[in-house]
Parts: structure tokens; C-alpha cells; sequence
């Protein structure tokens, strides 16, 4: 179960420019230095919970950075929460004047964004809303939503079986990311009424430390051997999924138990593809880079960012005016709605055996 963590609802409003107020808490239109050159930092928080930080996001915001002509740092924490408050003072001592990014837990995230307060750095929380914290924007997805398409989806894939109240198994996301929270909070309250009901059965539900694929692998494992007769597992991204999946291959139930996931990652999409796993979460992570990095500029040069809703903070107890895209919901048949946007190639998609499961499913 998910301990300590608050929860952070979202409230979608008009389209509304909102500029920093002009004092030391958030910036004015100065925000990020004005007469400075404008630089941009930017910390991704590791390689190993998804790849979708280095294979997405790193080129997406280079892209942006680059067509914007605008300075820009990119750099990975790679899960050390010493080298990401290390790489933040090298970032601000080097004269950034926007910073981003997506914190490895709140407790990191806030020290190193009043850091760059206390420096006159205009900060933006990407992808993982810091609890407590102080950035001045906040971009990513309407993650209650996200949550909310994956318990929907494990039911439609349930039905698609005509399982007779299954036990569902929940791998939850880092106690530590209120992503998690979110995404959970979505999920459940689908999936709640339905254990209310009878419709389903509660199994296992457990969060998994870091976001890490391999303890995900170990938790599913002793889930399984504590209830063998698991039926469906919510799991909260695609590594997660993924690492279920491997258990149930060992046991020779890949594709009897339903596996969510998110991300959209190519490995995910492979697994939705040979019927292993029953559907992804895909955010087009592009449309997410390209706010920020609109954002990041306009602060960087003095000018006042765009949203189009804001974000409660319980902990910080302040609404975070925010950026927020939509979800999507994938399936085997609409798996190549997500090539066609240009996230994955065929060329990594529909490789070896996988090559006549994109023929099959209309992937080009």
C-alpha cells in the first residue's frame, strides 16, 4: 500500500496567461533573469524506471531547445538524489535562468527548486509535481486520467475474457513520485467499486520502491506464490507490466492474466502486439516537451507563460498554474495510431517475430 503519500487533485480552467508576480517568490516578467542570456536547465531523473527519458524526452527537448535558439543544459540524475541536487548547483552556478525538472521525490525536488529561487531561477516542475515545493509552472498529463484508462482498460480486457470475478493484483508506482498517487487514484476508482460489488476479488497491492523494474519483478513474484490465482494485474507502467509478465511466462499464464501498463514504450507495444499484455497509457510525450520548452523560453526571456489549468499542492497548500495533456488509451488495434504519431519506428516496433504481428494489426 502507498504510505505518506498526499494527494494532488487537478482542476482543468479556461485557457488563461499567468505571469509569475513580480516579487521574490515568484519572478515577475523578469522571471529567469530578463537581461541574462537565456539558458535552460533541464535534470531527467534516471534511465532505468522507463525509457522514455532518454529515448523520448532528451531529443524532444534538445529539438525544442534548438529551434528556439536558446542555450540549454539537459542532464540525468540516473536515480542519485546527491548527483541531482549536484547537478542543479553546477546548473545555477553555470547562469541558467530557467530550471526543469522532474524530481526524483519531493524532498529532493523542494531543496533544489528553493535553491533556485533563492538565485532569482525561474523553476518548472516537469512531468512529477514537487509536493511542497516551489516551482512557478507545472507541465504534464492529467495523470487521474492516466490512472482512470488503465483500470478501464484492464476491465475491458477482463470482459474480452469473460473472467468470473478475477482477483486483481496491484503494482503501484513509487511511493515516493505522486504521479503514483495519482495514477492510483484513477485506477482506483474504477476498480474499487467493482471489488465493492463482488465483481472482482482484492488480491496483492503493493507499491514498488524507485519505480524499479527488477524489485517490481521480485514483488509480482511473491504475489503470485501468496495468491496463485491472480486473474489481472494492474501495473502502473509499461516496466512494471513488463516485469509481471515475465512471471506469468515462467509460469506458463503470459497472455491468461491481463497486464496494464503506460508509457507506450516499444517493449510495452511489443508485449500489447503478441497478446501478452492487454493495453499502454500512451502520452504523447512530444506535445509535453514542447510546452515546457515553450514555457522555459518565454520565462528565460522575460515573458509570461501560457497554461490551461492549475494543480493543487495539499503539502505546499497552493494551486500550481499547469500545462496538462490528454491520455490515451492503447490496444492491438490502434497500436499503430502510436507509430503513426512518430513516438516509435516500425524499424524498432516490428522487428523478428513482432514483424508479422504489425502486418497483422495494420502497423506501418
Amino acid at each position: 500500500m502507498r504510505k505518506g503519500i498526499l494527494i494532488a487533485g487537478t482542476s482543468v480552467v479556461l485557457m488563461t496567461s499567468l505571469a509569475a508576480c513580480g516579487d521574490s517568490s515568484a519572478g515577475g516578467d523578469d522571471a529567469g533573469g530578463g537581461a541574462k542570456k537565456p539558458k535552460i536547465g533541464v535534470i531527467l531523473p534516471d534511465s532505468k524506471s522507463s525509457a522514455r527519458w532518454e529515448d523520448a524526452d532528451r531529443p524532444l527537448l534538445t529539438a525544442a531547445f534548438k529551434a528556439a535558439g536558446v542555450d540549454y543544459d539537459i542532464q540525468n540524475a540516473e536515480g542519485d538524489k546527491q548527483a541531482f541536487q549536484t547537478i542543479a548547483d553546477q546548473m545555477i552556478t553555470k547562469g541558467v535562468n530557467v530550471l526543469v525538472i522532474v524530481n526524483l521525490d519531493s524532498g529532493t525536488g523542494k531543496a533544489v527548486l528553493s535553491k533556485a529561487k533563492s538565485q532569482g531561477v525561474a523553476t518548472i516542475d516537469y512531468d512529477r509535481l514537487t509536493l511542497g515545493g516551489s516551482a512557478q509552472y507545472y507541465v504534464s498529463f492529467d495523470n487521474t486520467a492516466v490512472g482512470k484508462l488503465q483500470g478501464e482498460g484492464l476491465g475491458k480486457c477482463l470482459a474480452d475474457l469473460n473472467a468470473k470475478k478475477p482477483v486483481v493484483a496491484e503494482l503501484n508506482g513509487s511511493p515516493t513520485d505522486n504521479n503514483a498517487t495519482l495514477f492510483a487514484q484513477g485506477y482506483d476508482g474504477v476498480l474499487n467499486p467493482k471489488y465493492a460489488s463482488g465483481e472482482y476479488r482484492k488480491g496483492p497491492n503493493q507499491s514498488v520502491p524507485d519505480w524499479d523494474n527488477a524489485q517490481a519483478g521480485t514483488i509480482f513474484e511473491q504475489m503470485l506464490t501468496s495468491e496463485p490465482r491472480i486473474g489481472g494485474v494492474l501495473a502502473a507502467n509499461d516496466g512494471l507490466g513488463n516485469a509481471a509478465i515475465a512471471v506469468l511466462r515462467k509460469n506458463h499464464r503470459n497472455g491468461q492474466v491481463p497486464v496494464t501498463g503506460q508509457d507506450a514504450t516499444v517493449q510495452g507495444l511489443q508485449n500489447i502486439l503478441a497478446g501478452e499484455q492487454c493495453m499502454t497509457v500512451y502520452k504523447a510525450v512530444k506535445k509535453e516537451a514542447d510546452a515546457t520548452a515553450a514555457l522555459a523560453v518565454s520565462l528565460a526571456k522575460g515573458r509570461k507563460g501560457t497554461t490551461n489549468a492549475t494543480v493543487h499542492d495539499p503539502e505546499g497548500k497552493r494551486d500550481v498554474p499547469a500545462v496538462l495533456e490528454t491520455p490515451v488509451a492503447v490496444y492491438q488495434d490502434n497500436v499503430k495510431d502510436v507509430v503513426a504519431d512518430g513516438y516509435v519506428t516500425t524499424a524498432d516496433l516490428c522487428t523478428g517475430k513482432y514483424a508479422a504481428l504489425c502486418t497483422k494489426y495494420g502497423v506501418k
